[in-house]
């Protein structure tokens, strides 16, 4: 067995670092893009909440709030109520930004809930 020098230790310990460096940085990248798989759309749903009627369907067109809302649209007695969709699958709206729920009907109820009453106002476009 021939010895080890320092130059082959140093070497070798230079390549492995090099490896674990390269595969930890590589890791996130190849996660995030397996990941970019399409997420369920919720149904459609019609209903009066606590006397307001809310309204979800899934909407096609693009535009800002086609891009945050994930492709769905929720009205509150015909007003709509601005949606996002998380990386996780949930949903916030405008109303109820701190509280995820898992689907825009949970959204819509939430904002009844929190308006307690009050009417929903129109967002203005940015």
């Amino acid at each position: 067995m021939p010895d080890i020098t320092r130059r082959r230790a140093l070497t070798a310990t230079a390549a492995l670092a090099t490896t674990a460096a390269v595969t930890t940085l590589a890791a996130p990248v190849a996660s995030a893009a397996g990941h970019h798989r399409p997420m369920p759309m919720p149904g459609t749903f019609d209903e009066v909440y606590k006397g307001r009627r809310i309204q979800g369907r899934p909407v096609s067109g693009s535009g800002h709030h086609h891009e945050h809302g994930g492709g769905y649209q929720v009205l509150v007695d015909g007003v709509q109520l601005h949606l996002m969709r998380n990386a996780d699958g949930t949903w916030i709206s405008v109303v109820s930004h701190y509280d995820p729920v898992s689907t825009p009907r949970a959204a819509a109820r939430a904002a009844v809930d929190e308006l307690q009453g009050a009417a929903l106002l129109s967002f203005p476009a940015n």
